[in-house]
């Protein structure tokens, strides 16, 4: 008798080991695929900034014309990790640029804010979750008017 010649009854794995282990592999790999973020650095990593995008690092206040926040939508300052929208003409708005749900920097504002880790969508008028999985709104930020500035702190 030949090594391949065995039958598989033999063998030492059983065949509820082997259906048990792929089910836990499966389930261990869903749930690190649930975590993965794409497109964007969590908030405790450093953030690339842009030119013009206001004063300040993290935890600074951001000083930006009014000129240069669209109305009906917003612009990202990441390196202060703040959000400054326009929810109506002369109506100017600022929260936390830090998703609530895993604390990815938001990248995106238009109609609303979007962060691009899980899908989470928040209001540009008073920073409510609209799309989940984020479980709460966007911490809001002082915002004054100064002339034709915008002052956040």
């Amino acid at each position: 008798m030949k090594p391949t010649d065995q039958p598989t009854d033999s063998l030492t794995i059983s065949r509820r080991t082997v259906i048990m282990n792929t089910g836990l592999a499966a389930t261990a790999l869903a749930g690190l695929s649930s975590c993965t973020t794409y497109g964007s650095a969590p908030a405790s990593e450093p953030s690339p900034s842009g030119s013009g995008q206001g004063s300040g690092g993290s935890g600074q206040g951001v000083t930006v014309k009014a000129a240069e926040i669209p109305v009906g939508s917003g612009k990202i300052f990441p390196d202060a990790q703040t959000v400054i929208t326009q929810p109506k003409k002369g109506q100017f708005k600022a929260f936390s640029a830090v998703c609530t749900h895993q604390g990815c920097i938001v990248n995106a504002v238009t109609n609303t804010i979007d962060c691009p880790c899980h899908g989470s969508k928040y209001s540009i008028t008073d920073g409510s979750v609209v799309n989940p999985p984020a479980p709460k709104p966007l911490p809001p930020k002082t915002i004054k008017v100064s002339g034709d500035n915008l002052i956040v702190s």
